[in-house]
């Protein structure tokens, strides 16, 4: 049987990578989107690169992207809604998906 176990072992390969890739694009959309809410309000350099790291932190609060819109949309009252954010978080997806791809 060793042509099932090689099949079984490819098969969760494929899917630890699958799982890291998305993992990585996850984090790579909410540091995107941590410089996108950072822009609009106002940081630009280090403090930027700091409160986009800090939206990258936030997705470790609980599963799903909630964590992350209610952190960004909260810090952007008045500038953007949690249905702007969630938008804005689909199209980064895919440009981190992008991203990594380009990189691989």
């Amino acid at each position: 049987m060793p042509t099932f176990d090689d099949r079984e072992r490819a098969f969760e390969s494929k899917y630890a990578h699958d799982s890291e890739m998305l993992f990585r694009a996850e984090a790579r959309r909410n540091k995107l989107l941590g410089f996108w809410a950072a822009g609009l309000l106002g940081k630009d350099g280090d403090a930027a690169t700091e409160y986009a790291m800090s939206v990258v932190s936030a997705d470790f609060e609980e599963a799903g992207i909630e964590d992350v819109v209610r952190k960004v949309a909260g810090d952007l009252a008045g500038k953007a809604t949690a249905d702007d954010v969630r938008a804005k978080m689909s199209e980064l997806m895919a440009v981190a998906r992008q991203q990594l791809m380009d990189e691989a």
